[in-house]
């Protein structure tokens, strides 16, 4: 087993990368700092006494680096077979709550916390189909706002809770399509809200702790219990009730074919 966990140098992702490894699993650790990502992989490695700890790094903020990680880790990762979606922005960091832009021009918090991982997962799509059986996961949030196709970007009366609560719902929305698109397959799709404000960089009043979102989230990454179960989105590790948008069909093309034109994964 390989998994791959973006945004893996702290929060969430730098435990649940030491969770994974210390499982005795193989784990690849993105980020967007070399050194910060050489530091994590090191610390697991010592914290774990596993050597199939592996750097990998990318700004997600450029569609143009998903798509040199997606190259990277199909090239150097035969065995890949779980992708996390954790890698995000929350809704006041960085930026002070101002609306920003990524290097494409896209809103910041959609093209971070949601286009980047539906390109990644596009790409190593084809290598996940060919593992005996593999896991998506997406690490979203309870706090969802639906999709205003007609201002998608924000560009009118910009919030950035919206923003993020936008593309929390985007990923559950991603992950509904691809259990669709995958049903019959060795692929599975999940989402989850892992635990309300655990103390990470984004969340100024941490309320749960790190350790009850590793849980969660490693649940759905190696439980048993949860082998071909798809399509579903939990609350730490009870099965919930997104927002309606996500439930919407026609909603759920709509964002398919804007992400597909926005980030060309067939190009």
């Amino acid at each position: 087993m390989t998994v791959l966990v973006t945004g893996a140098t702290d929060g969430l992702g730098r435990a649940l990368a030491e969770r994974i490894a210390g499982a005795g699993q193989a784990v690849i650790v993105h980020g967007r700092d070399a050194g910060r990502v050489d530091r994590a992989v090191a610390e697991i490695k010592a914290a774990t006494g596993r050597e199939q700890v592996h750097p990998a790094l990318a700004d997600l903020s450029e569609l143009a680096q998903v798509r040199a990680l997606a190259a990277a880790v199909l090239a150097e990762h035969p065995d890949l077979d779980t992708v996390v979606s954790n890698a995000g922005i929350g809704a006041d960091v960085p930026g002070g709550g101002r609306r920003q832009v990524s290097a494409d021009g896209y809103e910041l918090r959609f093209a971070v916390n949601y286009l980047a991982g539906f390109l990644l997962t596009r790409l190593l799509l084809p290598r996940l189909r060919a593992a005996p059986a593999a896991r998506i996961v997406q690490v979203s949030s309870a706090g969802q706002a639906p999709i205003d196709f007609a201002d998608v970007m924000l560009e009118r009366d910009y919030d950035g809770w919206r923003a993020y609560r936008q593309s929390k719902l985007a990923q559950i929305m991603f992950t509904f399509d691809l259990a669709d698109e995958l049903a019959g397959s060795a692929v599975t799709a999940t989402a989850l809200h892992p635990a309300t404000f655990m103390p990470t960089k984004i969340v100024p009043s941490p309320i749960s702790s790190i350790e009850e979102g590793v849980e969660a989230t490693y649940r759905l990454v190696a439980a048993p219990e949860l082998a071909g179960v798809t399509g579903r989105y939990y609350n730490g590790a009870r099965e919930a009730q997104a927002n309606p948008q996500a439930y919407d069909q026609d909603a759920r093309a709509r964002l398919r074919e804007l992400s597909v034109q926005l980030t060309q994964p067939d190009a």
